[in-house]
């Protein structure tokens, strides 16, 4: 398996992203070609090396003359649909412009093709868009994962007025990507729109660097220079295994609390899984002078971090949180509902390679038919197991 990886550690943008591919081993006469292919008039590429800070990097830049204008969506793919780009990297770049049009136009109170571009609509934001899927395909990249991405901060000027970074589409982007993310290191706008759509429909996992063996790396150059930080984007590719799990990325918050008695510590759990904590649950810990404490650990969304820190501290029981992102591999889960003689009850499987390996009838189902029905819960447990077991195989695929 090929993976790109993204080291956002000072944001992203359309550019940047098409020139760390060209750094890490893109050919740069294909991609032109494929670019020229959409016809667009007053067009040329211009790619040079430059340094950010004292690192060296490549420049990708679209150079338009002659009039441009602003470009709705079914323009926009009528260009990328008469390209000579293959069907695969068609259908990349139009769902890229077609999840910016959903979101610009959610913002704005319209349809997607209601939507007239400002920014991403201009030549040089199609040209990046298709650019960087072409890259993707000819670098034969099977799986792309990110870094926790620096937004930077202030405001930016854009086309309807001041706003603050990170701008709306691009704040928008980031949250149905469940993207992790930082402010700074800089005020200014380190993440455009562009990128965080192209990240938000590619990228399948985020968080630290995933196990590869490295082949290639890039650095692409934005246009600006900061005195603390290279206005780059490192783009690692390399190979790894055959995954059989998903990838994604959570927040662990933590806190010692030694002076709380059981009932106070029971009433946070129950409020912290209510609001929607992914897990919580406790540890027995010894803290200085070997004084008895507990450990409240609670799983969360990353983009719920503040949420849930709220919620801790509301409850009393802390001066501090620690915090940390964490990256964990998930088994695709599948529901399927299987009838018993006492009802219907839901059960919860997962399979990992061609191997079905884990098995759970529903606790909710199975306790209220218990209840319902004035039997024990390990006996719904065991009947809703033999149904699951008598109607599907191994690899969880129905005898029917």
């Amino acid at each position: 398996m090929k993976i790109a990886y993204f080291d956002c550690f000072s944001g992203a943008a359309g550019d940047m992203i098409v020139a760390a591919m060209l750094d890490a081993g893109l050919d740069e006469a294909y991609l032109c070609d494929q670019i020229a292919s959409m016809g667009m008039e007053g067009l040329a590429i211009n790619v040079t090396r430059v340094k950010r800070c004292g690192m060296s990097a490549v420049y990708f830049a679209p150079v338009v003359t002659g009039h441009q204008h602003h470009r709705g969506l079914d323009d926009i793919v009528e260009i990328i649909g008469r390209s000579a780009v293959n069907d695969t990297v068609k259908q990349r770049a139009i769902a890229i412009f077609e999840i910016l049009a959903e979101v610009e136009g959610n913002i704005h109170g319209k349809g997607p093709r209601e939507i007239h571009f400002h920014e991403v609509g201009a030549v040089d934001s199609i040209v990046d868009i298709v650019g960087a899927c072409v890259g993707l395909e000819a670098l034969g990249v099977d799986r792309v994962c990110c870094s926790a991405i620096s937004v930077g901060g202030g405001v930016v000027q854009c086309a309807h007025g001041t706003m603050p970074v990170p701008a709306p589409a691009t704040a928008e982007l980031l949250k149905r990507a469940h993207a992790p993310v930082v402010g700074g290191p800089v005020d200014a706008e380190l993440l455009t729109p562009t990128a965080a759509a192209f990240i938000a429909r590619t990228a399948s996992g985020f968080g630290s660097l995933p196990s590869m063996r490295i082949e290639g790396i890039g650095y692409g150059a934005g246009t600006r220079e900061f005195k603390q930080v290279p206005n780059v984007l490192r783009m690692v590719i390399g190979s790894g295994d055959e995954e059989d799990t998903n990838t994604d990325t959570v927040c662990l918050l933590e806190c010692n609390v030694d002076d709380a008695d059981g009932e106070t510590i029971g009433h946070a759990v129950d409020v912290l899984r209510q609001h929607g904590a992914l897990e919580v649950f406790t540890t027995p810990v010894y803290m200085k002078s070997s004084r008895p404490a507990v450990q409240l650990s609670v799983l969360v969304e990353p983009a719920e971090r503040g949420k849930f820190e709220t919620l801790i501290f509301a409850q009393g029981l802390t001066l501090g949180i620690r915090r940390q992102m964490l990256e964990r591999s998930v088994l695709a889960r599948k529901w399927v509902s299987v009838d018993t003689e006492y009802g219907p009850i839901r059960v919860k499987t997962g399979v990992y390679g061609e191997k079905q390996v884990f098995v759970k009838p529903e606790f909710a189902d199975c306790s209220s038919t218990a209840a319902k029905r004035g039997i024990s819960l390990k006996r719904v447990h065991e009947a809703a197991m033999a149904a699951y077991l008598h109607n599907f195989d191994s690899q969880g695929r129905s005898r029917a």
